[in-house]
């Protein structure tokens, strides 16, 4: 290990973990957080709760993260789910595996994890500097890293850590800095724009669904008419448009191809238990067990109350006719509603309002052995920062922490 000091930069999860891993190699660390408190994003993922990994084997983890999953592979064989969990087990945190393998403090308390990062760090010996924003980071006279600049004061440093986080929940610290500063160094940065974001929509009178939540329906990702991806799972309807698991995991896709100007539809399968077949058979039974009711009593047992009107007013079809009196052609317009509710995509929400961001420092400017920078000497990548976005699930905050360890450890032995 070479003399001198690491500043990592930046709080987050990644942050957090190549601090205390290079101290605990026996390098002299600085964290430099320009936010109050380190920690903040960690404090308010998985909805306050923080989903801090999955319990997926590694093959199945890397497949959440696309075609650039496969950069994860090494750092994950270094430091994975497993050893994440038993590190906070040491720290006195107990984590409860929940379904689809997402694992959560049992507190359920997402700043309790932060409390035990930071107790962590302290007895790691880390150095914490908070509310202290990094300007720049600068090379020595070999092209190397030689320190940062903070508030027109440079810092010497040995190596830095950048791991500043994406563009997204500003108020957290996630401003996009970290961009700057690696494309002033030389790295190209792949275009950044949301991921694991709601959906906005039009037509189909959703209107009045918002805030209804579906469970066990099949979501589809049609790009211009074409079927790109299939979902099964949770759906939620927000003010103008959607959101929920099946959606933000779309969401990437959907983003990416609205920006090259294409069609984007969503086709939702409301009974996805049922093919046609037995689909129309259950409707000739309903109809003809409850033949005097009227059709949009019979709907209620067959869709949440809010969704009646806007089934009956996409369909064309009378609430108030006899279901005994409903014509094949009319149940055959409700059976292909029913299997193939469609919203046409237009947007999406704020960068702001991601759950990630897409985009970032090119993978092929990182060595994935090291998380060093194959441009400048002394420079490492942590977190979100990288061009690497999983799915919802825990998948992103393990790939932060993975980079982050293995980001620390190869600053404190280079």
């Amino acid at each position: 290990m070479s003399n001198g000091r690491i500043i990592v930069i930046g709080g987050g999860a990644g942050g957090m973990l190549a601090a205390g891993e290079a101290a605990r190699s026996g390098a002299r660390v600085l964290l430099l957080e320009k936010m109050r408190h380190p920690g903040r994003k960690i404090g308010i993922t998985g909805k306050g709760r923080c989903n801090l990994t999955n319990r997926a084997p590694l093959p199945e983890f890397i497949e959440h993260f696309g075609p650039n999953g496969r950069f994860l592979r090494q750092c994950f064989h270094r430091f994975f789910a497993p050893e994440l969990m038993a590190m906070f087990s040491e720290l006195g945190l107990d984590l409860v595996t929940e379904r689809g393998g997402r694992v959560f403090p049992a507190s359920g308390r997402a700043p309790d994890v932060v409390r035990s990062l930071r107790t962590w760090l302290e007895r790691s010996g880390v150095e914490i500097r908070a509310g202290v924003p990094v300007q720049e980071i600068r090379k020595d006279s070999r092209g190397q890293v030689g320190g940062v600049i903070c508030g027109g004061d440079r810092i010497a440093a040995r190596a830095v850590v950048l791991a500043t986080g994406g563009a997204s929940y500003p108020a957290t610290g996630s401003t996009g800095d970290g961009y700057r500063m690696a494309q002033e160094l030389g790295h190209r940065i792949v275009p950044v724009r949301p991921a694991l974001v709601p959906l906005t929509t039009e037509g189909g009178g959703i209107a009045p669904l918002q805030g209804l939540r579906l469970r066990n329906i099949g979501v589809r990702l049609l790009v211009d008419a074409r079927r790109r991806q299939r979902l099964f799972g949770e759906l939620e309807f927000m003010a103008g448009g959607v959101t929920g698991p099946t959606i933000l995991t779309l969401s990437g896709l959907a983003v990416d191809m609205l920006r090259q100007g294409r069609r984007v539809t969503l086709a939702l399968d409301l009974k996805p238990a049922l093919d046609e077949r037995k689909l129309d058979a259950r409707l000739l039974r309903d109809f003809d067990r409850r033949g005097r009711e009227s059709l949009a009593a019979v709907l209620r047992g067959l869709l949440p109350r809010q969704m009646v009107p806007v089934c009956l007013h996409l369909t064309g079809l009378p609430g108030g006719l006899a279901a005994g009196q409903v014509r094949s052609g009319q149940r055959k317009r409700l059976r292909t509603w029913l299997k193939d509710f469609r919203l046409e995509v237009t947007g999406h929400r704020p960068l702001a309002e991601a759950i990630v961001t897409a985009g970032g420092v090119d993978l092929g400017e990182v060595d994935p052995r090291t998380m060093q920078s194959r441009l400048v000497a002394g420079l490492f990548f942590a977190g979100e920062i990288l061009d690497l976005q999983g799915d919802t699930g825990g998948y992103n905050l393990q790939a932060a922490f993975s980079t982050g360890w293995l980001a620390g450890r190869s600053a404190a032995v280079t």
